[in-house]
């Protein structure tokens, strides 16, 4: 449990962290694209103002970058009535009288606004109209986009880099801040097993003595007494043992040895067992099971998980209703069904079945029993590397194990 814990703490913190790295780099990137964009436009407007001069080479604008100046490539067009363009100057050479210039042109025109991109060219435009004839100038948007990589490319590094850093530290604070739980929980754990072993002998001695009480006294009211008290110490050894068998399984004292076992004779014997039992109650019991079902596992452990489940269903079922054990073998697992028809089970109640001492609803507490079979059951099921689950519709309430065939 400890370990879900931290596991769970961790993730809730890296997902908190994974969404604030996320809005910084969304944010980081419109701020750069911003900036970047920013920068294009200013050499465009004044790239715009160029006036040719003649016999001299192209002008080279620019911006400042933190001391640097960046130069962009571009050109300048006119256009005039008629559809005659004429560049008039960049840095750009080969381009007059081309079908390069002249896609350019009619894409820039095409448009609506008065600054825009030409994707095919990956070039940005600004217009200005000047009555008689249109004037053009084009940015080059290569290096622009170049440069938002490179930066982008170093940010989503430093990222990735924080995202481990704060991994690592969040294992660490997870570590010690469950540590006041973890000890707790220990010692939690550690009271219930010294509790339920130092009740046995008591109860043992008081077992005892109520048997020899009840077997001497020949009075009527006497006797009853006695059996009253046998009674009821056989149901508080019943819960301590219980209680002890969750305790060792908390605290890993008990590692079941695994061997080969043929879960089709513990399914069988189980079945058989509890057939003149689920007789009495009214609720006759059917089963099938499939020949050599061979599993890894402790045969015992397997028993007494089937037989809870099988006395679950003989308790709770409907009055007059079938209960039915199947043992199925697919390709890979064993799948242990037992079910029983009766009142369905909400969905949201369905996990807790397997908690200790919950009952679904108030009419189950008239039942025999603490509420800790299910959860013996589900440790078995742990133990051997295998999954408990319940269901429950209209029709009847299934519990389901799985567990690994022998390979």
């Amino acid at each position: 449990m400890i370990r879900k814990l931290r596991l769970k703490f961790v993730a809730v913190c890296m997902a908190m962290v994974t969404a604030v790295l996320a809005a910084v780099c969304v944010s980081i990137f419109a701020a750069l694209r911003g900036n970047v964009e920013d920068l294009s436009r200013q050499v465009l407007h004044r790239v715009i103002q160029e006036q040719p001069f003649p016999g001299g080479g192209p002008r080279e604008f620019g911006v400042e970058i933190g001391g640097d100046k960046l130069l962009l490539p571009y050109f300048t067009a006119t256009v005039w009535p008629g559809g005659n363009a004429y560049v008039t100057g960049g840095t750009y050479s080969g381009l007059e009288d081309t079908e390069e210039l002249a896609a350019i042109i009619q894409d820039c025109l095409g448009q609506q606004g008065m600054e825009g991109i030409v994707q095919t060219y990956n070039l940005r435009y600004l217009r200005q109209d000047n009555g008689l004839y249109w004037k053009l100038a084009f940015v080059d948007m290569s290096m622009e986009q170049a440069m938002l990589r490179e930066m982008m490319g170093s940010y989503l590094v430093i990222a990735l880099a924080a995202f481990f850093l704060l991994l690592g530290a969040s294992a660490v604070l997870a570590r010690w801040a469950t540590k006041p739980v973890e000890r707790a929980w220990g010692q939690q754990r550690q009271f219930l097993s010294d509790a339920s072993h130092e009740l046995k002998t008591p109860l043992t001695v008081i077992l005892s003595n109520a048997e020899l009480l009840s077997a001497l006294l020949l009075e009527e009211r006497p006797a009853r007494w006695a059996d009253n008290i046998l009674s009821e110490s056989k149901q508080m050894k019943d819960l301590v043992e219980e209680m002890l068998t969750l305790a060792r399984a908390d605290n890993m004292t008990h590692a079941p040895a695994l061997s080969e076992v043929s879960f089709s004779d513990v399914a069988e014997d189980c079945a058989l067992a509890f057939e003149p039992v689920a007789f009495e109650a009214g609720k006759p019991l059917e089963y099938t099971v499939a020949e050599s079902t061979a599993v890894l596992g402790d045969g015992v452990r397997l028993r007494r998980l089937a037989s809870i489940l099988l006395d679950n269903a003989i308790k709770y079922g409907q009055a007059g209703g079938t209960v039915t054990l199947a043992l199925e073998k697919t390709e890979r697992q064993a799948r242990l069904t037992v079910s029983n028809p009766g009142d369905p089970i909400p969905p949201e109640q369905l996990p807790r079945l397997f908690e200790r001492f919950y009952r679904a609803d108030a009419s189950r507490g008239e039942q025999s029993g603490f509420g800790l079979g299910l959860s013996i059951a589900a440790v078995i099921a742990q133990e051997h590397k295998g999954t408990l689950r319940a269901e429950s519709d209209s029709t009847s309430t299934r519990f389901i194990f799985t567990m690994p065939l022998k390979k």
